[in-house]
C-alpha cells in the first residue's frame, strides 16, 4: 500500500520543500495552508505561496481558518489514516487531538538550533541577535510550541552579510534536501529522537513594526543586524523631517561624528564606538526603492544634518 503524507506550511520558506518532496516522488495526500489574505485596503486577495505552489502541481489542498475545535478537519484526517505529517511555518498550532491522526506523528521543520529562537521569527531574531550560525531542526511535535524531540540539526555559518530573505532562502534549500533522507528513516523505524534541554530554551517571538526603528546610540554591527534581519518587512527605519526612511541594505564604515550625525554626502551616518553605517539602498515612505546616489540627489537629508531617535 503506499505511504500518505500530509504536509503542512504556508509561507515562500516552505515551497523548495514541498517541491521536493514533489519531484522525489514522495506522496503527498493533502496540503494544508493558510486561507487568503485580503490586502491593507481589501482591494486583493493574496493567496499563500504554498496554496501557489499546491495549485501548480495539482495537489489537492485545504485552508481552514483554524483547527482548533474542527470536527471536519479532524474527521477528514482520522479518514485519511495518513503515515506522516510535515509541518514548515503552518502559522497555526495544531491541537493535541490532531497529533495522533498519523502512524508516525508529525514532523515540524524549524528554522534554528533548538532550543534556541522558538517560536515565530527565529531566523529574524538569530540575525538581530548577530549569532555566530543558525540552521534547521528536524523535530517531534507534541503540545508545546517548538518543545519536541529531535532528530536531526543542521547548521549553518551565519554570513553578517546576509538579509532575513537570504537567510531564509539558504536554509530552506537546505531542509528541501536534508528532509528526504529523514522521512525515509522515520517511516523506517530508524530514526533516533532526543528530548531538548528545555533549560536552554529562548524564544523568538513575533516581530512588530516599531521594532525597525534604528537607535543611532548603537553599534554600527547591531543596527546592520537590524537592517539584515528586519529585511524585507517590516524593515529598519529613521524619521526625518516627519517622514519615515526604510533603509533596505547597508554596510559598516569608520566615519566619526556625533551619533546620528550625517558625516558625508552620501548619506553615511556615524554610530557608536566611533563607527558608521553607509546606506547602499533606501526608501521614503510612499517612494520606490532607490540606490543611495540617485536618492540623494533631491534629497533633504545632507552633511551635517542629524538624525534623532524619535
Amino acid at each position: 500500500m503506499p505511504k500518505k503524507i500530509i504536509f503542512m506550511g504556508t509561507p515562500l520558506f516552505a515551497v523548495p520543500i514541498l517541491k521536493s518532496l514533489y519531484q522525489n516522488g514522495y506522496p503527498i495526500s493533502v496540503v494544508y495552508t493558510q486561507p487568503p489574505q485580503k490586502s491593507h485596503r481589501g482591494q486583493k486577495i493574496n493567496k499563500s505561496s504554498i496554496q501557489g505552489i499546491s495549485e501548480t502541481l495539482n495537489i489537492d489542498f485545504r485552508s481552514p481558518q483554524s483547527l482548533k475545535n474542527n470536527i471536519e478537519e479532524y474527521e477528514f484526517l482520522k479518514k485519511m489514516g495518513a503515515d506522516l505529517a510535515i509541518v514548515v511555518a503552518y502559522g497555526q498550532i495544531i491541537p493535541k487531538e490532531f497529533l495522533s491522526l498519523t502512524k508516525k506523528g508529525f514532523i515540524n521543520i524549524h528554522a534554528s538550533i533548538l532550543p534556541k529562537w522558538r517560536g515565530a521569527a527565529p531566523i529574524q531574531r538569530s540575525i538581530m541577535n548577530l549569532d555566530e550560525e543558525t540552521g534547521v531542526s528536524i523535530m517531534r511535535i507534541n503540545e508545546e510550541l517548538d518543545s519536541g524531540p529531535i532528530s536531526n540539526i543542521y547548521k549553518i555559518k551565519l554570513d553578517k552579510k546576509l538579509n532575513a530573505m537570504e537567510v531564509s532562502e539558504k536554509l530552506s534549500l537546505l531542509a528541501a534536501d536534508k528532509i528526504l533522507d529523514n522521512i525515509d528513516d522515520i517511516m523506517d523505524g530508524k530514526s533516533n529522537f532526543t528530548n531538548q534541554d528545555h533549560s536552554k530554551a529562548t524564544y523568538a517571538k513575533k516581530i512588530f513594526k516599531n521594532e525597525g526603528q534604528i537607535d543611532w546610540n548603537d553599534d554600527a554591527i547591531k543596527i546592520i543586524g537590524k537592517i539584515n534581519g528586519l529585511y524585507p518587512s517590516p524593515g529598519a527605519f529613521f524619521n526625518f523631517n516627519g517622514k519615515r526612511y526604510k533603509i533596505l541594505k547597508a554596510e559598516i564604515a569608520n566615519g566619526i561624528g556625533r551619533n546620528g550625525e550625517v558625516i558625508s554626502d552620501n548619506l553615511e551616518i556615524a554610530c557608536n564606538n566611533e563607527k558608521s553605517i553607509k546606506i547602499i539602498e533606501i526608501q521614503r515612505e510612499g517612494k520606490k526603492v532607490q540606490k543611495i546616489g540617485e536618492f540623494m540627489l533631491g534629497s533633504q537629508i545632507k552633511k551635517g544634518s542629524l538624525i534623532s531617535n524619535v
